[in-house]
C-alpha cells in the first residue's frame, strides 16, 4: 500500500503526532472557556483565532466601547500560564492588533485595551484586564 508506514517520506502523519493533537485540542478548549468568560461578562466577541502575518489574535472583543484584544495562555497552572506571557509575546500582538485595526479602520477610534485569560485544568479562567500596554513594548 502506497504512503503507508513508509520509512522515507514527507513526515510524520497526523496520527503520529499526538502530542501536538492533544496541544491543539487544549488550547481551543482554552479559548472556548475564555471566550464563555468572556461572554459572561457582556462582553461582544467580535473575532476568534485572527491570524495576521504576525502572529495571530486569541479573541477580539468590545465591551462598553473599549476594544479588547485578548491573549489566552492555557497550562498546568494558573501561575504557569502567567509566567508564559512574555515581552516578545505581547509585542507581537501589539502587532498583530496593528493588523486587525487596518482592517477595520471604524474601530482605531475606540479606546483599545490588551488583556490575558489564564486558563488551567479544573479551575475557572483567570481574566485580567490591561494585563499589559502597548507601551511597555519589550524586547
Amino acid at each position: 500500500m502506497a504512503g503507508t508506514d513508509r520509512p522515507f517520506g514527507p513526515g510524520p502523519s497526523k496520527r503520529a503526532q499526538p502530542k501536538r493533537q492533544a496541544a491543539l485540542q487544549f488550547g481551543l478548549s482554552a479559548e472556548g472557556r475564555a471566550t464563555a468568560c468572556l461572554l459572561l461578562k457582556g462582553y461582544r466577541i467580535l473575532a476568534r483565532r485572527f491570524k495576521t502575518p504576525v502572529g495571530e489574535i486569541d479573541i477580539v472583543a468590545r465591551r462598553r466601547g473599549t476594544l479588547v484584544f485578548v491573549e489566552v495562555k492555557a497550562r498546568k497552572s494558573l501561575d504557569d500560564a502567567a509566567e508564559a506571557l512574555t515581552a516578545r509575546q505581547q509585542a507581537r500582538i501589539i502587532d498583530a492588533a496593528q493588523y486587525w485595526l487596518a482592517a477595520h479602520p471604524a474601530a482605531v477610534e475606540c479606546p483599545i485595551r490588551f488583556d490575558a485569560i489564564l486558563v488551567a485544568p479544573g479551575k475557572f479562567p483567570r481574566h485580567l484586564p490591561a494585563a499589559f500596554d502597548a507601551t511597555e513594548r519589550g524586547g
